[in-house]
């Protein structure tokens, strides 16, 4: 059975929150994801943002089998304690030689750790969707995007994002919007596989997330009033309702990719049929540098 830290990008204000909207928290929601797509898989939800965060006892880095780590509501660019308990993690987990997997947040911490550069993006955020999303002639081959096609849409919420790749990664994907959408980094003894791009993200979760960025997506120009952001937030939610998938659908020109969980899920269940692969070998070769 393969054991899965899932780690929360929030702090605990940011925790409280989407408990409040959601009934749950970000990691939560990551773990019913995982389970769905991996019934067998042990979850273990840790909370690094937090100055008392420690993991549980008897089970170190080493003795999992992979790491995934959440978006956030928290910025690297605003540094502080909850942001750099954070690159600790991440450094850990390279060091430890734990396979890595994140989304938004995720991938910011994994490239800013292994050398690249995060902030604002000048060409602007996505809030909602991020659209023609295709992959670069590396990504075309590599498992992280095994089954999608030559464009495909996904769920994105992020203002921040990794505008210098780090030294030798390999970016799988990119957009109109942003160079680095998908990307494979290996530093020191860790690989990480990730996207900017939310493919964990249900429509209940991301219009709850349109909400909580309702001021911000008014501020980067996108709509003249929080009410036309809650509008859209709405219908977004409707997306779940099957009476009501179509007629959205159409409106907001989404397709198959957006609208059925395995394809929207892909790069996760991939990173799954990775680690199932590869976890033998892998936690023996970690147990032998422990030692």
């Amino acid at each position: 059975m393969p054991r899965l830290l899932i780690a929360d990008g929030n702090d605990r204000n940011g925790r409280a929150t989407r408990r409040d909207i959601l009934g749950r928290t970000t990691a939560q929601s990551f773990a019913d994801v995982v389970t769905d797509l991996a019934p067998d898989a042990e979850c273990v939800l840790i909370e690094p943002a937090d100055a008392d965060a420690v993991l549980p006892a008897g089970l170190g880095l080493h003795e999992a089998d992979g790491l995934i780590v959440t978006g956030s509501t928290l910025r690297l660019t605003e540094g502080g304690p909850a942001v750099e308990r954070q690159l600790d993690l991440m450094r850990a987990a390279f060091a430890a030689g734990l396979p890595v997997f994140g989304s938004c947040w995720g991938i910011q911490v994994a490239a800013a750790v292994a050398g690249g550069h995060v902030g604002p993006n000048p060409r602007g955020p996505e809030y909602g969707f991020a659209r023609r999303l295709a992959p670069t002639p590396e990504g075309a081959a590599h498992p992280l995007l095994a089954g999608r096609g030559p464009a495909w849409d996904a769920p994105a919420i992020h203002a921040d994002s990794v505008l210098e790749p780090p030294p030798g990664s390999r970016v799988l994907a990119s957009n109109a919007v942003l160079d680095v959408q998908a990307i494979e980094i290996r530093h020191g003894r860790g690989l990480f596989w990730g996207t900017q791009y939310h493919p964990e993200v249900d429509p209940d979760e991301l219009a709850a997330m349109l909400r909580l960025s309702a001021q911000s997506v008014v501020e980067a120009g996108l709509a003249t009033e929080t009410a036309a952001v809650e509008s859209y937030a709405d219908e977004v939610r409707a997306l779940a309702d099957p009476e009501a998938q179509q007629r959205l659908a159409w409106r907001h020109g989404l397709g198959a990719d957006l609208l059925e969980p395995a394809r929207r899920r892909r790069e996760i269940g991939n990173f799954l049929a990775h680690l199932s692969t590869a976890r033998g070998s892998l936690r023996g070769e970690r147990d032998r540098v422990a030692r």
